[in-house]
């Protein structure tokens, strides 16, 4: 379900290969055709968490899900999985590196060393630090327990008042209010605070209302977090992996 042109497409064929499994590969995501493949047989999915929301989960053995933020709360067949391109493909699944590879926070940003990175772009180009690191670009943190939190995209971060608010975080509440069927939330140019936390919604039948869009975020986050600001749209922008286009908005 995944695009081969992608390295998420492209690991589902490798993985298939390695494991000397059935793959059945589709033109492109159809809700209906992923729960008639389950219904023929197949036990392992791979999907972003767009396409994951859209389909029943428990008709999979395991659901391999990546490629953009991923919810805390899911199923539990469900793995979470983080990596790129340059990593070739996950490296990080369930919050956790795999053997061999190494994980580090700089200045908030997740930075990767491992024996499968990249050695340069096409441009000749090599991103990784003199002692090997590659700088993901992500922001993130990691726990005690070396669990690895992914933020989002660094250039994501709205700075309201002062105040650091990570969009990933606010949308995760957001997507369980009732009348919302996807979200994304941006910062709009504001001259009193710099900037204002604004959720951009997909709404179902009713619409939620603003009030109620705050109350849920501020059930769990600091009052600063919370929308000041809604806009209903009828559909987010988003890549052919599912990725959502947050500069687009």
């Amino acid at each position: 379900c995944l695009p081969l042109s992608h390295v998420g497409g492209f690991s589902v064929v490798v993985r298939a290969l390695y494991s000397d499994v059935a793959l059945e590969v589709h033109d492109g995501f159809d809700a209906g055709q992923v729960s008639q493949a389950a219904r023929n047989g197949a036990t392992l999915v791979s999907l972003v968490p767009t396409a994951m929301n859209r389909i029943d989960t428990a008709h999979f053995r395991k659901v391999l899900v990546g490629g953009s933020s991923v919810p805390s709360i899911r199923p539990s067949n469900v793995v979470a999985t983080y990596g790129m391109t340059e990593t070739g493909s996950g490296v990080v699944y369930d919050r956790r590196p795999l053997d061999g590879v190494e994980l580090r926070v700089e200045q908030g940003e997740i930075q990767l060393r491992c024996p499968m990175l990249l050695r340069c772009y096409r441009d000749e180009t090599d991103p990784r630090t003199d002692d090997g690191w590659f700088p993901s670009g992500d922001a993130g943190s990691v726990d005690s327990d070396g669990l690895l939190t992914v933020h989002g995209r660094k250039g994501d971060m709205i700075i309201t008042g002062g105040e650091n608010v990570w969009p990933v975080a606010v949308e995760r509440l957001l997507e369980n209010v009732s009348g919302v069927a996807e979200c994304a939330v941006v910062g709009r140019p504001d001259p009193e605070w710099g900037q204002i936390v604004t959720a951009v919604v997909v709404p179902l039948a009713n619409p939620p209302t603003l009030e109620k869009l705050r109350e849920q975020v501020k059930a769990s986050l600091p009052g600063y977090c919370a929308p000041r600001s809604v806009e209903l749209v009828d559909q987010l922008p988003r890549t052919s992996l599912g990725k959502l286009q947050r500069h687009r908005l």
